[in-house]
């Protein structure tokens, strides 16, 4: 065995051991039937956080909901060009959180958690509400002007660098905002290859086209719009409002032809929930883990990356921003990943037994309107991870800045790695770069999750003031 070879097996070991701690389970506790609840690091950090943001907001998923609508309808701010509105940052962090997830993670999770994942996927979408709220307020508190892009610009980085380095300090860096950053790029580029592998499967399944012509089409409109200054917000605007549409009228349509079957799959969904099956088979641990972790992976409550797009909003109040953000959380898994679920458990069971990620989803498409629903769905994939990759790509600007400083040849060298990183991702997968990917957002919310507790009460008092002066 070479050199060569030797590193390159650390390295995925490494990788491995770190992706286990983060993700795997850290205790185990027992229940009754059997069965155990494994409970991993990052559901310790994130559930007990929401539920603490959750009771000092005063429950903001359901008190505020009315006003996060509200705020959706009003005007931008036609003073500042360059700058993006409340409701523009809030289509970004969508673009990046509609992805793969929303898909194939969903129905990954059914499969192995059962019909009551669906209602523990809810209830961290609720938790993560008010965590939301909290990483966006604080992105809009220490947002700083941009001098590269204009407009705005900041994340958990920013409010990290103020919280450890107050003024007077002689360090130009925070440590820990330098290591939210260097998780972030990490993770965003593993995340790049998941993506242009996931589009080049369903592709070669829908349409029989080899993953080179697919990947090769997916880079080169991404470079197009990646590699211009602001056309970013400007294609969002159009494709994941029109995306989120489409799935959610075809999920629509699926619901109301087999509306007798809808009593079933709720009474599923809450049976299984509370393990009433499942205590008693062993798998009770499986259905609540599948649902929370899902959840949690698709809605980014506390990992830090949505505040990155949050922080670069022109709005009239920090806390409306937040509201927004949370209503984010909403749309992706209380919406789109519930629309995931629906497909699936209203798909025979039998149909669908021993498939599995795309197979499995597009199986279902095809018993609900033929062979027009593989097609469907592969078209639908290439828009949610398009819109994610560009996002992704937002979420970086602000990051590589805080590294290296205000300069474009860092801001165009990580958009070219991104690129060779999808374009690598469509043509082979490396299991071991996925779990960089997730080891990037672990690191992340761990970090953000340091400052993010203690920096809350300004959240929360920027909550009182608009409270305050909206009467």
């Amino acid at each position: 065995m070479s050199v060569f070879e030797k590193i390159s097996q650390m390295m995925v070991g490494v990788i491995q051991s770190v992706y286990g701690f983060l993700w795997g389970d850290l205790i185990r506790i027992p229940l009754p039937g059997g069965s155990t609840l494994g409970i991993s690091l990052l559901v310790l950090i994130l559930i007990p956080s929401g539920i603490y943001f959750t009771l000092r907001t005063r429950f903001l998923p359901f008190r505020l909901f009315p006003e996060m609508l509200k705020i959706v309808k009003e005007k931008r701010n036609q003073d500042h060009k360059d700058a993006i509105s409340g409701v523009q940052a809030l289509i970004v962090s969508t673009a990046t959180r509609v992805g793969m997830g929303n898909l194939v993670g969903v129905v990954a999770a059914i499969s192995v958690g059962g019909a009551g994942a669906v209602f523990w996927m809810w209830v961290t979408a609720l938790l993560g509400a008010s965590t939301a709220f909290v990483e966006a307020t604080l992105a809009q508190i220490y947002k700083e002007k941009d001098p590269l892009y204009g407009g705005y610009r900041g994340g958990p980085a920013y409010y990290i660098h103020h919280f450890f380095l107050r003024k007077g300090s002689r360090r130009k860096r925070s440590l820990l905002a330098v290591l939210f950053a260097v998780s972030g790029l990490i993770c965003w580029c593993g995340i790049s290859q998941v993506i242009s592998n996931s589009v080049s499967s369903a592709f070669s399944n829908a349409f029989r086209i080899p993953p080179l012509y697919t990947t090769i089409v997916l880079v080169a409109v991404s470079a197009v719009i990646v590699l211009r200054k602001n056309a970013t917000v400007k294609v969002l605007d159009v494709v994941v409002p029109v995306m989120a549409a489409c799935y959610f009228l075809f999920t629509i349509f699926v619901i109301v032809k087999n509306a007798g079957q809808l009593p079933d799959v709720f009474q599923r969904i809450f049976s299984e929930a509370f393990g009433l099956r499942q205590v008693a088979g062993g798998g009770f641990g499986a259905v609540i883990m599948n649902g929370a972790k899902r959840g949690l992976f698709s809605n980014e409550a506390g990992s830090g990356s949505a505040p990155c797009a949050a922080a670069a909003a022109d709005i009239s109040h920090p806390a409306k921003e937040g509201l927004l953000q949370a209503l984010g959380v909403f749309i992706d898994t209380l919406v789109i990943c519930s629309c995931s679920a629906m497909i699936m458990l209203l798909t025979p069971a039998g149909l669908t037994a021993g498939l599995e990620g795309m197979d499995l989803l597009q199986e279902a498409m095809r018993y609900h309107i033929g062979e027009f629903g593989v097609i469907f769905i592969a078209v639908i994939l290439w828009l949610f991870s398009f819109s994610t990759f560009i996002g992704i790509l937002f979420y970086a600007r602000p990051n590589v800045a805080y590294l290296f400083g205000d300069n474009w040849i860092s801001q165009i060298l990580y958009k070219v790695l991104a690129l060779v990183m999808l374009f690598v991702g469509g043509l082979a997968a490396y299991t071991f770069v996925w779990d960089l990917g997730d080891i990037g957002v672990g690191l992340m919310t761990i970090f953000n999750m340091i400052a993010l507790v203690p920096l809350g009460k300004e959240a929360l008092d920027s909550l009182k003031d608009y409270e305050e002066k909206r009467g």
